[in-house]
């Protein structure tokens, strides 16, 4: 224990002393990364576009950050599962139910790690998927209006962490829990934890046309924590594979109790199999409790649907479908090579890299080259599925991604370097520090079976002495390498939005011609929409009062509102009636409790306002839009609760 104790603590001063040995004359010298010739790397030239876009997870921030490769340019940053003043997002009656679980209303949760939609393993470009960690919960966005289409609950889970990855042709997003609790959650001692704890991988299934989600089934797993997974692609489509750590099944100081063993597992499931089985009626149906949230593009509004029962597997039950690979020393990332053939794991705690062959572990499956067995599921034997080990020097190995060209690219977290090898060979070609403790990095396709193999972005955790301070805190760092070349590149430092915890990129091309421009006045199916300024008015439905409100350059209808009275729930229901792109139209108005709207061309958004002061309250456009922006306001009259005036207005008078 000591022992262990003494490295662990080396390992750390290590790590401080790297991360605080920046160099203050960093881009003073012409040698420094951002030389002439990469600053024209990096250049993106007025009016010209970058040439792949890439989805950064904002971490703490809830959402899902959107930059151009190679400039860094942050284009966009699409609300999630955080509410979001600066379009109205989980403020407006549209979209608060995106935001309702099982738990109620949760305004905000911890976003780690995006995935694209993939069509015989190459990125089809239609969704996007990524996890809320804290409240487990999947997302979809749409890569045609890069906004949140679904959010759907995972029940049975703790930590929803080793997710949301997708199967070669999207069959299924899969959710896997990183805290195993009781199932179901019962009261009971937590140091009873070992034997009793679980944990859930649920495999979501994905409709092909609409990409609408339902949770297919749930793997119930004995009690470790399932870290990181990436499913089997090519030859190795219909299986998925899952990081696992603490099988020490501690409960107290995991920071050390969970890291005595030498090795922890790589979890390989067939889905295939679960999947046949669960279609012929296997499975159990569990009670419970989760919420289903779709936004309906067409009447712009969102709707919240509890479910109430769960299909759960016991993997004994489907024998063949789960077998546990011996893995080196408390692995985080769990990454498959393009080709299916090699299954990575990046074990933090060991210096090595571990590969192993599918191959090998369906020859030693065959052979039943078992090593044991845990909870009944199979130990295959190590050296029977070993392809072979990465001698990479470095420290803290964390997540790996590949170029498409036969080589993998690994990040070690306290040597704060990206290393390169050689799949086969295992032989290290190439490495070059990051500033500072990089996590996760991304080759735009590198998690599909066509990586695009020309940057890599690694995601750092620390920025110090990078960019001006600005205070105890910095933003988290993204730094580019070209690996064009046989050598890596360091082409520019850019600061991103909350804490990455991976990305996803995909070429422009793929993108940018199916990019929604408006939403078609004509398609508008929202039951309070205006579509014409004509069709403007104000209703009173005992003390709710209905505002239908049409908004164009640079006015609103209607403009003045009298009749309303202290005590009244006003809903401001506004149409914006452009038909452009890029004309979006926002809405305030004093004493609202919420937040701004920021409407689209062509989209109806509500806001409640309950006035409790009486006066004259003026209400305006938040989004300049034309050189008559000022001018664009109103005023809402709010008389005492006993005013018998009657409800009037203008239109424009």
């Amino acid at each position: 224990m000591k022992k262990y104790t003494y490295l662990v603590l080396g390992l750390l001063g290590f790590a401080a002393l790297l991360t605080s040995c920046g160099n203050g004359n960093q881009g003073k010298s012409s040698s420094g990364a951002l030389n002439s010739s990469n600053a024209e790397k990096v250049y993106v030239a007025p009016g010209e576009h970058d040439e792949f876009y890439a989805f950064m997870s904002g971490g703490y921030s809830g959402n899902l950050t959107v930059y151009g490769l190679p400039s860094g340019r942050m284009f966009k940053e699409i609300p999630v599962f955080s509410q979001f003043p600066t379009s109205g997002y989980g403020y407006s009656e549209e979209t608060k139910p995106m935001l309702n679980t099982s738990h109620g209303f949760v305004p905000w949760d911890d976003s780690h790690h995006p995935d694209i939609s993939q069509t015989n393993g190459e990125l089809d470009g239609r969704w996007i998927f990524i996890n809320g960690n804290n409240t487990p919960r999947i997302a979809r966005i749409s890569l045609s209006t890069f906004e949140t289409e679904e959010i759907i609950e995972v029940p049975n889970s703790a930590g929803n962490h080793s997710s949301s990855f997708v199967t070669e042709n999207t069959e299924y997003v899969v959710a896997g829990t990183r805290f195993s609790v009781p199932i179901p959650q019962r009261d009971m001692p937590i140091n009873q934890y070992k034997g009793n704890f679980q944990g859930s991988l649920s495999f979501i299934s994905v409709d092909p046309e609409h990409g609408h989600m339902d949770i297919k089934f749930q793997i119930i797993m004995p009690g470790f924590n399932y870290d990181l997974s990436h499913p089997g692609r090519g030859k190795s489509h219909g299986w998925f594979f899952f990081t696992t750590y603490n099988t020490e099944e501690a409960s107290t100081l995991q920071e050390v109790n969970s890291s005595q063993n030498d090795k922890d597992f790589i979890a390989a499931i067939n889905w295939k199999k679960v999947e046949e089985y669960v279609n012929n009626g296997g499975g159990t149906k569990m009670p419970a409790n989760y919420a289903h949230n779709v936004y309906d593009e067409s009447t712009h509004t969102a709707t919240t649907t509890m479910k109430k029962e769960v299909v759960t597997v016991n993997p004994l039950d489907v024998p063949g479908a789960v077998f546990f690979l011996p893995t080196p020393k408390s692995p985080h990332g769990c990454d498959v090579d393009p080709t299916g053939q090699y299954i990575i794991g990046n074990g933090k705690l060991s210096a090595d890299l571990t590969v192993h062959s599918f191959d090998n572990m369906m020859a030693a499956i065959e052979g039943k080259k078992f090593d044991g067995e845990a909870y009944g599921i199979p130990i295959l034997k190590f050296e029977e599925v070993l392809a072979g080990t990465v001698k990479s020097g470095g420290l803290g190995p964390l997540h790996t991604e590949f170029d498409g060209a036969g080589n993998a690219y690994t990040t070690f977290f306290i040597s704060s370097e990206v290393v390169k090898w050689k799949l086969g060979t295992w032989e290290v070609i190439d490495r070059k520090p990051t500033y500072y403790s990089v996590g996760h990095l991304m080759i735009p396709g590198g998690n599909s079976r066509k990586p695009f193999g020309k940057y890599v972005v690694a995601l750092n955790k620390i920025t110090k002495d990078r960019y001006l301070p600005v205070g105890p805190e910095m933003e988290h760092s993204a730094q580019i390498y070209d690996i064009s070349g046989d050598k890596m590149e360091l082409l520019y430092d850019f600061p991103t939005h909350g804490e990455p915890h991976y990305a996803a990129g995909i070429p422009a091309e793929l993108l940018a011609p199916k990019s929604k421009k408006f939403y078609k006045l004509a398609d508008n199916k929202h039951p309070y929409a205006t579509l014409g300024a004509a069709d403007a008015k104000v209703v009173r439905d005992g003390k709710d009062v209905h505002i239908y409100m049409s908004t164009i350059r640079s006015h609103f209808t209607p403009d003045n509102i009298e009749g309303v009275k202290v005590g009244d729930k006003v809903y401001f229901h506004i149409t914006n009636q452009e038909q452009d792109f890029d004309v979006p139209h926002g809405f305030a108005v004093i004493g609202a409790n919420n937040s701004e709207l920021l409407i689209m061309p062509g989209q109806t958004k509500t806001l409640v306002w309950e006035p409790k002061q009486v006066g004259v309250w003026p209400f305006y456009c938040t989004d300049f839009c034309s050189a008559l922006h000022q001018e664009m306001q109103g005023y809402v009259r709010v008389s005492p609760a006993n005013s018998n005036l009657e409800l009037s207005w203008s239109l424009g008078d």
